[in-house]
C-alpha cells in the first residue's frame, strides 16, 4: 500500500498534475494506494490544548487515529507538496504535528529516543518558484533535505529513498513541466 499525502490548494496547480501523474503511475502498476489531500479532507492542522490532553492521557484523537492507521497500512508514503518561504504549507506541518505523534512516530526507549516507523520509505517530491540556481548555491537545498528528511522522517524512522526537486515552475516552458512530469512517472515507476 502506498500513502500520497497531498498538500496544495489550487485545484489548477502544478502540484495537481503531479499528483494525477502518481495515482495514474500506481493505478497502471496495480499497486494501492490511499490519498490524503489535506485541503480537500479540511484536515485541522492545529495542535491544540484538547489534543495535548488526550494524548497525555495515553488517548488520541480520532481525525488523527484514522490518518496513523493509514499511515500504518502503507510500506511507501509519497509526499506531494510545494515549498512556500522556505519550508511546507501550514497544513502539511500542522499534519505531522499531529500524525507524526510520541507512541506512534516515535518514543523514548533507555533514555534514547527510537524512530517508531522504520519498515516505512518515503519518495517527497516539491516545487519551487526559485530556479536551481537560486537554491543550490545559497544552501537552502541541504537546509530543507536537512529539516525534512532528517530532522522529520528520519527522526521518526523513515528512509527517504528519493527527495524530487522541481524547480521554477511558474517561470518554465510547458514542455519543460511536460519534461518534470516524466521525471516524476519514471522515479516513482523505479521506488515501486
Amino acid at each position: 500500500m502506498v500513502c500520497i499525502i497531498y498538500a496544495h490548494p489550487n485545484p489548477k496547480s502544478f502540484n495537481k498534475a503531479i499528483k494525477e501523474v502518481v495515482l495514474e503511475t500506481l493505478s497502471a502498476k496495480g499497486v494501492q494506494y490511499n490519498l490524503r489531500d489535506l485541503y480537500a479532507l479540511e484536515f485541522n492542522p492545529v495542535l491544540s490544548a484538547r489534543d495535548f490532553e488526550t494524548f497525555l492521557s495515553g488517548g488520541v484523537p480520532e481525525d488523527v487515529r484514522r490518518e496513523q492507521e493509514i499511515i500504518k497500512g502503507a510500506k511507501l508514503l509519497v509526499f506531494i507538496y510545494p515549498i512556500w518561504w522556505t519550508g511546507m504549507p501550514a497544513i502539511l506541518k500542522g499534519y505531522i504535528d499531529r500524525v507524526f505523534s510520541y507512541g506512534f512516530a516515535y518514543e523514548e526507549r533507555d533514555g534514547e529516543l527510537v524512530g517508531l516507523l522504520s519498515d516505512k520509505k518515503a519518495f517527497i517530491i516539491n516545487t519551487l518558484g526559485a530556479s536551481e540556481l537560486d537554491y543550490r548555491p545559497s544552501g537552502m537545498e541541504e537546509c530543507l533535505i536537512k529539516t525534512t528528511d532528517i530532522g522529520i522522517f528520519k527522526f521518526c524512522g523513515i528512509e527517504v529513498i528519493r527527495h524530487l526537486f522541481l524547480y521554477a515552475v511558474p517561470y518554465v516552458s510547458d514542455d519543460e513541466r511536460k519534461a518534470m512530469l516524466d521525471k516524476v512517472k519514471k522515479q516513482l515507476e523505479e521506488v515501486l
